[in-house]
């Protein structure tokens, strides 16, 4: 019968729904106006002289005195009801036909003297009035006005819950109270999730222990026959965009096990406790579905370290909810069956108990690709791109140095909407490489309105970084040179800098005077300085600054270094060094750049002809190429051989 009824076979209506709960109040507030006295009704306070005279005029047909309250009920007769000195009180009270809404009532002394007036005025008059003692309080009235603000509260705060809980109609009674609940998207074998790790590319040092914690959990016996123990849990750390989290989705797709994915900004919540739960809540469906996996990606929102940036001196929910996540990881009843992977770029300001083994056992650092990594990752981003001829991949590579696995992807598609604003068929060459200039430049503004004068200012500053860069031997070589405005720039020069892991003081130098080579510019040809160097000042300011205070590169303070690599600044907001130290540090970078300074001014002046000759090309081209400085400088006698390929 239920199938004929109900023929598209929907869901049946749950018993509990809001409506319920606003049905309740509403008939407390009925009740109430029914049984609750004179709280709800016409009824208006009258006083003993008021009564007798009401009495004496004949307009009461009754009293009741309830004489445990001290209280007496006065009923008017129909008549009284339409005399003007009752119109306050004439209009009929809601239910006129229980007989229990009187029109006035009186607060009386004693009850004997007040009896005795009653009967005496209503001899004298000859009245009928009714006289009746009661000792019946509205026990109900009273109980439901008592119930009546904690029903509203109640009804309010149910309604509250629902609405947060995403229970919008009527959704059953388990909803109300879903905000505890672990908001952590389950993933497994039944999941559409196409992501594997043929589609991470690079990362093989990364790739390779993540493959291994799949392994785990697919053929444990392999690792335990030996006495080992699988790990409790791995920590992604890596600069933005270098592909934890894509690292983590070829996990779910790979793994043949249950894969819990959720931010740690899912566990914050405005409420006391609920984090917390929220924790719990997860380690629990984890461990009822074990063997399975649970990411959680930006860790840092809740396992920043403890006791650091609590001014208020309260109960940080925060760290409730880190204190239940430390104990469901390594604590006492916890299921070896449940691996932890997280992922964050901010490593150094995790609390130093969640970095421990026995929670995060591994911590497998995501680096930023190398060549031949950004030449597979090219590879992968290319696949759905449409070219118009089989791309240099090596090239691309070349020219994309310090580019995350995200900023590939970005050049990639960026080529495909170039191409297709250029109305052509395919990408090409060209394409790609106008991506890098606008992701490293930013937009191209060729209608900038910019003096004649101005623009042989900005013409002279960039020719001065070719320059000096062509001369030095440690600076890195030029790509290409152009003075149309592109972002915030009114100038830009293109470099391709050597991938270095170790940087020497000379390096250092040798870059820092490339980068003064502007200003230096602007002094040999004018004589004159400009607020164009600004950003070339942050820059060397920075590299000086680490030169003498991080890497200890500097003569005058020593193999010495203030840098902290665990991001907790024991000494709060001071210096971790004298006011001395910090006049020799400010003196020596000031040294370090006026000494670039100097020595990239004293290059270019004694290079004057072929700097002004570099400029006029500049003006005139706009952009110029390395084959441009190679006619007018001649070929660098030190470049090396891998260098001149990769910016031919």
């Amino acid at each position: 019968m239920a199938k004929e009824n109900n023929p598209n076979n929907a869901p049946k209506k749950p018993r509990f729904s809001s409506w319920w709960i606003y049905g309740v109040v509403i008939a407390l507030i009925i009740g109430f106006q029914f049984f609750g006295g004179s709280t709800f009704t016409n009824t208006e306070k009258t006083t003993t002289s008021e009564l007798q005279e009401f009495l004496r005029n004949g307009d009461i047909e009754k009293i009741v005195i309830i004489t445990n309250t001290r209280q007496a009920k006065v009923f008017l007769t129909e008549e009284a009801l339409n005399k003007d000195v009752h119109k306050g009180v004439a209009e009929k009270p809601l239910f006129p036909s229980t007989g229990l809404v009187p029109q006035y009532v009186l607060d009386y002394g004693d009850l004997q003297i007040f009896q005795n007036e009653i009967t005496e005025i209503k001899k004298e008059n000859n009245l009928d009035t009714i006289i009746e003692f009661d000792t019946e309080s509205n026990v109900l009235g009273e109980l439901l006005l008592s119930l009546l603000p904690f029903a509203l509260i109640i009804g309010i705060w149910i309604y509250l819950m629902r609405r947060m809980s995403g229970g919008a109609g009527g959704g059953a009674g388990g909803q109300i109270f879903n905000i505890g609940k672990s908001k952590a998207k389950l993933f497994d074998e039944k999941t559409d999730t196409r992501t594997s790790f043929k589609d991470v590319a690079g990362l093989e040092g990364a790739k390779e222990e993540v493959q291994e914690i799949v392994e785990f959990l697919k053929n444990p016996d392999k690792y335990t026959s030996l006495g080992g123990k699988i790990p409790k849990g791995a920590l992604l750390v890596g600069p933005p965009g270098t592909g934890k989290t894509l690292l983590a989705k070829a996990v779910a797709g790979e793994a043949k096990v249950p894969f819990f994915s959720l931010s740690g900004s899912d566990f914050v919540e405005m409420f006391v406790g609920v984090g917390a739960s929220r924790v719990r809540d997860l380690f629990k469906q984890a461990k009822d579905k074990s063997p399975a996996i649970i990411f959680i990606d930006e860790i840092d929102a809740i396992g920043r370290a403890r006791g650091k940036n609590n001014f208020t001196g309260s109960n940080d929910e925060r760290e409730n909810t880190l204190n239940q996540l430390l104990t469901e990881m390594d604590g006492f009843g916890t299921n070896t069956n449940v691996i932890v992977l997280a992922a964050t770029n901010r490593a150094d300001v995790l609390d130093k108990a969640l970095m421990r083994a026995g929670r995060f056992d591994r911590q497998i650092y995501v680096d930023l690709p190398d060549l031949n990594e950004r030449k597979e990752i090219f590879e992968v981003h290319l696949r759905p791109i449409k070219t118009a001829e089989t791309l240099d991949l090596d090239f691309l590579a070349k020219q994309t140095p310090g580019f995350s696995g995200a900023d590939i992807a970005n050049v990639c598609n960026e080529a495909a909407l170039i191409a297709a604003r250029k109305e052509k068929k395919a990408v090409t060459k060209q394409d790609f490489l106008d991506a890098v200039d606008r992701i490293v430049g930013g937009l191209e503004k060729k209608n900038k309105i910019i003096t004649p004068e101005e623009k042989k200012t900005i013409a002279y500053h960039e020719a001065g970084h070719a320059t000096v860069s062509w001369m030095l031997e440690h600076a890195a070589p030029l790509v290409k040179v152009t003075i149309v405005p592109r972002g915030q720039s009114l100038g830009a020069a293109w470099y391709l800098p050597e991938e270095r892991l170790i940087v020497r003081p000379e390096q250092m130098l040798d870059e820092m005077c490339a980068t003064m080579g502007g200003r230096a510019a602007e002094k040999v040809m004018f004589d004159k300085i400009s607020t164009g160097a600004l950003s070339d000042l942050e820059k060397v300011t920075k590299q000086a600054r680490a030169m003498v205070t991080i890497y200890g590169l500097n003569d005058e303070l020593g193999n010495i270094t203030y840098y902290d690599s665990s991001g907790q600044n024991e000494y709060g907001f001071t210096k971790p060094y004298s006011e001395e130290t910090a006049q020799k540090i400010d003196l020596e970078i000031s040294k370090m750049i006026e000494a670039q300074y100097q020595r990239a001014i004293k290059l270019l002046a004694d290079n004057k002809d072929k700097l002004t000759e570099l400029a006029e090309r500049l003006l005139e081209k706009e952009v110029i190429f390395k084959d441009d400085l190679e006619k007018i400088f001649g070929k660098r006698p030190f470049e090396k051989e891998e260098l001149e390929e990769a910016t031919k």
